[in-house]
């Protein structure tokens, strides 16, 4: 494919740092890829963005992540590949990329506190949550709309709140928020749920939890805060009005690449096209974690793509 250059960043600044390996995320992915890389004495360069440690940090509890049969907190996680990481050596930087020039080698990434020349990159940037793209949305966000059960739940104490959404953030965040919530209502556009079996059930099972299937909201408004949606029945087209305190929002998640537009080969979702061994359209560029992960989107898988990109960016150095 054609790589374009940015042409902020075309003249290589002789004040950049240079290093083997940059990997920008600092989640499960990018935290793998730095562990092992580190362990290869490769001295990795972490970029952490806006969230260090990335969706898992906003996670209240991980229950299916190996070696922890009682599950543990998101952020506690986190915290555990970040020191894990920075015991052999990998540097934690907290700074974003903003810019990035892949048109020739080393590689070059602009960062709010400088520049980076890197021989190899591990992009772990991950994806956002979608939004619903209604009125009312972005209007609310902060007043009552949420993609964070663990982070806002606590703000509903005693109130009642809609759920949209049918996956397995849906139910887990659903099932957090009854927490404090008097009630949670779920809404999801299908008739059935596509959480796994064990989610469904403990959701279905609580008593503070709600369905309300075939249906999706049209609109969110309120005074100040969300007091109501509008609903949209899908099968008969019929419109309701539905009160509600809050609105949390789990309908999936958009691939973190519009920085790489251009640079690397997307697929139709924005999602970077990586091979088995990690590696992108770029040689020595590789990718992991959602950012490359459509289909799995888990903590194990992205840790182990993190894992490969780091084990294939030391073989293509030691190739060198």
């Amino acid at each position: 494919m054609e790589i374009k250059a940015n042409s902020g960043i075309e003249a290589r600044q002789a004040d950049s740092r240079h290093v083997d390996v940059l990997i920008i995320g600092a989640g499960p992915a990018g935290l793998a890829a730095a562990l092992y890389a580190a362990r290869a004495e490769l001295k990795p360069v972490v970029l952490t963005g806006m969230t260090m440690g990335g969706q898992v940090a906003i996670t209240h509890i991980v229950e299916n992540y190996p070696g922890f049969s009682e599950g543990l907190g998101g952020p506690e996680l986190g915290e555990l590949f970040k020191t894990h990481a920075e015991r052999f050596g990998a540097e934690i930087v907290y700074d974003s990329a903003t810019e990035v020039d892949f048109s020739q080698r080393p590689f070059q990434v602009d960062t709010y506190g400088g520049s980076f020349l890197a021989k190899t990159i591990i992009i772990a940037t991950g994806a956002t949550p979608r939004h619903l793209d209604v009125p009312g949305e972005v209007d609310f966000t902060g007043r009552g709309v949420s993609y964070c059960g663990t982070c806002d739940g606590f703000f509903f104490k005693n109130k009642d709140v809609v759920v949209v959404g049918g996956g397995d953030s849906a139910m887990e965040e659903g099932v957090f928020l009854t927490r404090f919530a008097n009630k949670v209502t779920v809404i999801h556009r299908r008739d059935k749920l596509r959480a796994s079996s064990i989610l469904e059930k403990r959701a279905r099972e609580n008593p503070k939890i709600e369905f309300i299937w075939d249906t999706e909201i049209d609109h969110i408004s309120g005074d100040g805060t969300v007091q109501e949606v509008r609903l949209r029945n899908l099968k008969s087209g019929d419109p309701t009005r539905f009160k509600t305190d809050g609105v949390f929002i789990f309908i999936g998640h958009s691939p973190n690449t519009d920085l790489f537009r251009g640079q690397l080969e997307l697929d139709e979702a924005s999602y970077v096209v990586v091979n088995k061994y990690m590696e992108t359209s770029i040689a020595g560029v590789f990718a992991a974690g959602e950012v490359a992960d459509p289909h799995f989107r888990q903590v194990i898988t992205s840790a182990g793509m993190g894992a490969a990109a780091a084990i294939q960016a030391t073989r293509f150095l030691e190739a060198e």
